[in-house]
């Protein structure tokens, strides 16, 4: 269980990827992790001012996770949407806890961005279209 989360802000470390096998010779589930910190910047006297934000684990199940960690960036900015979960782990013998969010979509945002350069899209036959749609993409 978590809540629902949308925060934008900016990756504080190289994108990590982790592969694990699945039974049944299907394709490994691909976990892209993702250490960011999100802000809240607010108005001030006519300037934007961070009255506080948070680090935060984002972890992004998706097959093309690969793929997607060799385009975000340390310092990219960017927008999450997803849950907030509750994380606890024991280190050195003590119970620790913190805050992930579990993402459902990663954007960037253009901040900073000096090029894009899109891939040229590729056929695909009939029956391949519905399979790689967006929503189809998306793992969970």
């Amino acid at each position: 269980m978590g809540t629902r989360f949308y925060g934008e802000g900016n990756i504080g470390t190289d994108p990590e990827v982790r592969t694990f096998p699945v039974r049944d010779n299907q394709p490994p589930r691909m976990l892209l992790r993702l250490n960011v910190r999100f802000d809240n910047l607010v108005p001030k006297d006519g300037e934007i001012v961070d009255r506080g934000g948070f680090w935060a684990d984002v972890e992004w199940w998706h097959r093309d996770a690969e793929r997607w960690s060799r385009l975000y960036q340390r310092g990219m900015r960017i927008v999450v949407m997803g849950k907030m979960v509750q994380d606890s782990w024991e280190q050195n013998g003590e119970e620790r806890t913190a805050f992930k969010v579990l993402a459902e979509r990663v954007a960037i945002l253009p901040h900073r961005m000096v090029q894009v350069i899109m891939d040229a899209p590729q056929k695909q036959q009939p029956e391949e279209q519905h399979a790689s749609s967006p929503e189809a993409n998306q793992e969970g």
